[in-house]
């Protein structure tokens, strides 16, 4: 029997999630209130009109209509949206965040857990090849015991000038901090990796360089009216145009025409000035792990890099372990006993797969359906692995907000406490 699922928010995310779904699964309903996006999401899956909503409430009045659904809306419209989903008894595919609020991410563990469902976080690095990789080689035990570990999420200059100055993520009381929304997924792989819980948290970071002071001399609050823009590389022509078609300039407009894209850029958020937004979040933040098993971490989120990817490099007792997913590759060294001797050392190229985040969308797709149609809860993303990452996310902003370091056991005491309030 063909599973059947809905769609709360056609999105990038949303429509990815369920084109990958689509070819094992039928999709029979979407939630959106923007009616191009929506549309287009009909169309793409055959979706019967009576079927396609504006509004969440219409779509839970019903009943449940649906074996699962997937909700790929807002940050801050997962939590309602979720125990809602819940308490009709729908198995859930669950965008990251989970929620903005580690309170609202405990009542979701709590709720799925009493109501015998399913929710499965999308924190699609678990299901890459590179990641798998690296997670074999520690569990292996050949380099011995992990000491400590430096990993940096490049985000990329232009991506987060479109994504967290000019989009939707640009404001925390909009979304989310910096650190939730982007690496929830590096927190999570991290935890994966030490094979622990974390013990405590300290975080450094701003907003240094997207704000007004460190616009050019003589530019305006739009790129397309901006003397500057010649010599400036955020000027949204050179930012969309050359990349029509792709991701991010098909998150402007509908129309990927330069004239479409060009109207739209004229009073749009993708055509404000990256110096002159209302954007808050941070550009750089940096935060130091302790886990419980004594691994110590170094995480680097920096807007500061020319491409996006993610380096780590794993310090064991008998070696160390270098990757860098962008190249697809993994050095592993086991250490030597002096200078002057060779080097033991190999290099892995991971087997390559197509698709978004290296396989790791679809990898995911395929994880969560295998989950639906045998019943099973072991996903390698379930909502009890996930909440973890989300509360570290959380505990690392409230470190760098308050400049102190943040107990974890206590934060989670903390938390279960203002729950059950």
């Amino acid at each position: 029997m063909t599973l059947k699922l809905a769609l709360i928010g056609a999105g990038q995310r949303g429509m990815i999630y369920s084109s990958s779904a689509s070819r094992r699964a039928e999709i029979v309903a979407v939630v959106e209130p923007d009616e191009k996006r929506r549309q287009a999401a009909a169309e793409k899956f055959r979706i019967a009109s009576e079927r396609q909503y504006a509004t969440v409430e219409e779509f839970f009045l019903p009943g449940k209509i649906a074996d699962a659904v997937i909700i790929s809306s807002m940050d801050r419209d997962h939590f309602e949206q979720t125990m809602r989903a819940l308490d009709l008894g729908y198995d859930i595919l669950l965008e990251k965040p989970i929620s903005p609020s580690p309170q609202e991410c405990v009542q979701i563990q709590q709720k799925a857990n009493e109501k015998g469902c399913k929710v499965t976080v999308c924190h699609v690095l678990r299901y890459t090849n590179f990641f798998s990789e690296l997670k074999s080689i520690i569990d292996s035990g050949e380099l011995g015991k992990v000491v400590t570990i430096q990993h940096n999420e490049n985000i990329g200059n232009f991506h987060m000038a479109h994504s967290f100055v000019r989009g939707n993520w640009r404001r925390s009381d909009l979304s989310s901090p910096l650190i939730m929304q982007k690496s929830c997924h590096d927190m999570d792989i991290l935890a994966w990796l030490a094979g622990s819980d974390a013990k405590r948290i300290s975080s450094y970071g701003e907003l240094v360089f997207f704000k007004e002071e460190n616009a050019p001399a003589g530019s305006s609050d739009r790129c397309l009216t901006c003397a500057a823009a010649p010599d400036c590389r955020f000027d949204v022509r050179k930012t969309y145009l050359p990349i029509a078609g792709s991701w991010p300039a098909t998150v402007v407009s509908e129309d990927q025409s330069e004239e479409g894209l060009l109207k739209a850029l004229e009073t749009g958020p993708y055509g404000k000035c990256v110096f002159r937004s209302d954007n808050d979040v941070c550009d750089h933040q940096v935060s130091i792990i302790e886990f419980k098993n004594g691994v110590k971490v170094t995480f680097h989120l920096s807007a500061f890099t020319n491409k996006m990817h993610r380096t780590i490099k794993i310090m064991c007792e008998h070696g160390e372990i270098r990757g860098d997913d962008s190249q697809n590759l993994i050095e592993v060294t086991r250490f030597a006993s002096n200078m002057a001797e060779a080097v033991e050392q190999r290099v892995i190229r991971p087997a390559s797969v197509s698709g978004g985040h290296n396989g790791g969308d679809e990898g995911l797709i395929n994880d969560f359906l295998n989950e639906l149609e045998r019943g099973g809860s072991d996903s390698k993303s379930s909502i009890d692995q996930s909440v973890e990452s989300h509360i570290m996310a959380y505990a690392a902003e409230k470190a760098r907000v308050t400049g102190t370091v943040v107990d974890m056991d206590r934060l989670k005491q903390e938390l279960r406490e203002a729950v059950l309030a």
